[in-house]
């Protein structure tokens, strides 16, 4: 990295690198205060829309070195994309982090055309959005990160062979009930911040259904926003709504789950989420 962005994100690589599938992305590495992986291995935290989160997640890595409530070390690997793609994350999130099949909800439709209406996106942007969740491939993307990019960052980085995090915000939520009801063996904890349920047809609802009484062995850690519950914007009505069906339908089962209600907005919860996640989920 250049001087200027070292200095805003201490200990941190940036490097490109090309998914099995043809897909690019960018990938920001950023590892605990004096670590030495010959000393002491650690485990590696996925931050899914690192173009957004790296800024505000990566930061709290310092929590390593709290001295009123440590933080057990963590790799972070902030996950984005590269290039002149880095400029339409937005859009291309939708095809890495939603699971396949996912139902499109009018209410998250009606919340693109507002965004048409009030000049926040083209018309020709709100369609290529759409379009990439006609086709997600949340299940493309989850084995980009566990097939092709972790093998390369234990490699690199002398990671621990388990203890893994992954921690997603919004569809990055979504993304991340997906792969803790498809592949929780992979991950010992997930964070989920405010997950894009916007549909109760959800694929999550489905899957958790057909698992039956028993739940993964990962830890779960599930965060909404009060402000989403409470205030007038339907997308994010049904979708704090939808998660607290979710957690209410985990009552009935077995699994180590958490969750936290958050005094934040939709935008400004995700750097309160992963505290969260790290509080809870990453404590000594």
């Amino acid at each position: 990295m250049t001087t200027m962005w070292q200095g805003c994100l201490a200990h941190t690589d940036y490097f490109e690198t090309r998914s099995s599938r043809g897909h690019d992305y960018g990938v920001w590495v950023t590892t605990p205060p004096g670590y030495d992986p010959a000393e002491a291995q650690a485990p590696v935290v996925y931050v899914l829309d690192g173009n957004w989160a790296v800024g505000l997640t990566a930061p709290l890595i310092v929590t390593q070195l709290d001295p009123m409530q440590s933080i057990q070390p963590y790799v972070q690997v902030s996950v984005g994309y590269a290039g002149e793609e880095a400029e339409h994350w937005e859009r291309l999130r939708n095809r890495d982090l939603v699971p396949p099949g996912e139902p499109i909800a009018k209410e998250y439709v009606d919340a693109v055309e507002m965004g048409v209406g009030t000049g926040r996106m083209t018309r020709e942007q709100a369609d290529a959005y759409l379009a990439e969740l006609s086709d997600s491939r949340g299940d493309a993307f989850l084995d980009f990160l566990t097939d092709d990019l972790h093998p390369r960052i234990a490699r690199d980085y002398g990671t621990a062979p388990a203890g893994h995090g992954l921690f997603g915000y919004s569809y990055g939520g979504l993304f991340g009930l997906y792969a803790w009801l498809t592949r929780g063996t992979f991950f010992e904890s997930i964070g989920a911040g405010s997950p894009g349920i916007v549909s109760e047809d959800s694929q999550v609802f489905t899957r958790l259904h057909a698992m039956g009484d028993t739940l993964p062995a990962t830890r779960l850690h599930l965060t909404f926003n009060d402000r989403e519950l409470l205030g007038d914007i339907p997308v994010y009505q049904n979708l704090a709504r939808n998660a607290a069906t979710f957690l209410h339908r985990l009552t009935s089962h077995n699994g180590s789950v958490t969750s936290a209600l958050l005094n934040e907005t939709h935008v400004t919860g995700l750097q309160a989420s992963f505290l969260s996640y790290l509080r809870t989920c990453r404590a000594r």
